[in-house]
């Protein structure tokens, strides 16, 4: 092999490294597009079916956030928590707001967390309380660990900025709460001032 040879071998061997990687990254995101098209698709499908009931016996791993579920049930008004901080503007100007979790009894005697949804804590209008059995539709998210930027919980007070399924439960007073919550949906879409604000779609896995 001359001298200009072995100069180029180098260069030659870094671009042929670099094309093999870029086509496998190619290759990768392809692939990636396909799967993320064909989920939107299956999520789309869900929020243009009907809720399928609530698994009573599935543990929390098994419960997808793209799918849309139903519970019966009594909400148990007394056992409510506040979670999170986002600002949102409404037909008085930009509030402060909060997401608000009540306790649920099902029809079963199982109790889950239910995020009603977005409210205002200046509170312009009355929080709808319904009385008397409802059913919730929606989906599952699982619990939120806590990092070192977290706010701090104030459990007493029933405020919470880390979304944890048992932490909240135990404040509200139902240990036995099953350990996830539901995210209730708008029974009708638009954008309806009411308190609370439901969630208005299924969750949408990130770019």
């Amino acid at each position: 092999m001359t001298a200009a040879a072995r100069r180029l071998l180098g260069p030659a061997l870094m671009t042929a490294g670099m094309l093999v990687v870029l086509l496998g990254l190619g290759t990768w995101q392809v692939h990636r597009l396909f799967w993320k098209e064909a989920l939107l698709a299956e999520i789309d499908h869900a929020e243009a079916a009907e809720p399928i009931p609530l698994p009573q016996e599935a543990s929390p791993s098994k419960l997808s956030p793209f799918m849309k579920v139903s519970a019966p049930g009594t909400f148990l008004a007394d056992e409510t928590a506040l979670y999170g901080a986002d600002v949102r503007t409404i037909a008085s100007g930009p509030e402060m707001g909060a997401r608000m979790i009540v306790a649920m009894r099902q029809t079963n005697g199982d109790v889950i967390l239910v995020d009603r949804g977005w409210v205002p804590l200046s509170r312009p209008v009355p929080i709808d309380q319904p009385i008397g059995a409802v059913t919730v539709s929606g989906y599952v998210r699982l619990g939120d660990a806590r990092h070192w930027f977290s706010a701090n919980d104030d459990p007493a007070a029933r405020r919470f900025f880390t979304l944890d399924p048992k932490t909240i439960a135990d404040a509200v007073g139902q240990p036995n709460a099953r350990p996830f919550i539901l995210v209730a949906l708008a029974s009708v879409p638009g954008a309806v001032e009411q308190w609370p604000e439901p969630a208005r779609h299924l969750p949408r896995p990130p770019n």
